[in-house]
């Protein structure tokens, strides 16, 4: 999988395309509970909600892609390591607000972390190119995360640490093990260029890069990837009509009901009315962390903010800006605004 720590004499692409042919092979396997065992998983594979044929390896071994558990951070203020249209994950709780640098999770995917007094999760698919973020409290427990180096739908198959169930990252639910059924909390979060957070809250925390640097954080292992007419092959799944399965939508979920809309068409009407009182709104401008090798530099894509109004004013809205195959493959029937059939 194009994530695996390259030596940098290497050219980029030519590893990215070794990565993917050696994770196609892994993933030609056919779903294993005895070997998914001899990898270190103690999960409960006898409890699922899916079929575990649908799961495939990514290449990398279990935690092959680390999570970073012990978060270090810096001010906005004086971060100069971040380009003012490289993108981070806007999260906010008990009236503090952080920032998670895309080309930080790019390479980790997921963030154990507290914000405030909730214990969270913030999380980047890079294939799907889904950010969301999670309270880790269930029940009486605090769940903390890590990677299996597993796909199903070609999203990131999370694991937690205390029970070792597995967790479907673009949905937050229980797909594996003793919670298998259960639903994690999503939070409001959105991806927003890092010039107009830092403007907006300078003395807010954002994400250090890790050291000793684990990774070669400012490149981009994906270069071109959502440039792409299709997904790798790492995804088996149908494609959707009408639509390039590349293409930005963004997904907005208001408690039970769920929302969709393309990118394009919230930005060329700029606000766009889901129902009576949800709604989208473009924001602005950000770069594209999976086109350019440098993180810094791809082209430009844009951000929205979803909101609902009530008696006391807008109430931010769980949201993600994720590709057209993603919606496809979790919401096959759910209509997307802005497709234009022939």
């Amino acid at each position: 999988m194009p994530n695996k720590i390259a030596p940098q004499t290497t050219p980029p692409g030519i590893l990215a395309l070794a990565a993917l042919m050696l994770s196609l092979l892994a993933s030609s396997v056919a779903a294993s509970p005895d070997q998914w065992r001899r990898g270190g998983f103690t999960t409960d594979f006898s409890k699922t909600t899916i079929n575990l044929e649908t799961i495939f390896s990514g290449g990398p071994r279990k935690d092959g892609i680390p999570s970073i558990d012990n978060p270090s951070f810096e001010r906005a203020r004086d971060v100069t390591w971040l380009t003012d249209r490289e993108p981070v994950i806007q999260v906010f709780q008990d009236d503090t607000v952080k920032a998670y640098p895309l080309q930080i999770l790019i390479w980790h995917e997921i963030v154990n972390d507290e914000i405030g007094s909730v214990p969270v999760s913030v999380t980047y698919c890079p294939l799907c190119n889904s950010s969301i973020a999670f309270d880790r409290r269930l029940d009486k427990q605090i769940l903390d995360f890590g990677t299996t180096g597993l796909l199903r739908n070609s999203d990131l198959v999370m694991y937690d640490r205390q029970t070792e169930s597995w967790w479907q990252q673009f949905t937050g639910e229980g797909i594996v093990g003793t919670l298998s059924g259960r639903q994690l909390k999503m939070l409001p979060s959105r991806v927003v260029a890092f010039g107009a957070f830092q403007k907006e809250h300078p003395d807010a925390l954002v994400l250090a890069r890790p050291q000793p640097a684990r990774r070669d954080y400012g490149r981009n292992p994906y270069v071109g990837y959502d440039s792409r007419s299709a997904p790798y092959p790492l995804y088996q799944g149908d494609l959707p009509e009408h639509i390039n399965p590349m293409a930005r939508v963004v997904v907005v979920r208001d408690g039970e009901q769920t929302f969709a809309a393309t990118l394009d068409h919230v930005r060329n009407s700029e606000s766009v009315a889901l129902s009576e009182k949800v709604q989208l709104r473009w924001t602005g401008e950000q770069a594209s962390i999976l086109d350019n090798s440098d993180t810094g530099q791809g082209r430009l894509i844009g951000s929205v903010e979803a909101l609902r109004s009530g008696s006391t004013g807008e109430k931010s809205l769980v949201h993600d800006v994720t590709f057209a195959f993603v919606v496809h493959a979790f919401h096959p029937d759910l209509p997307i605004l802005g497709i234009k059939a022939p």
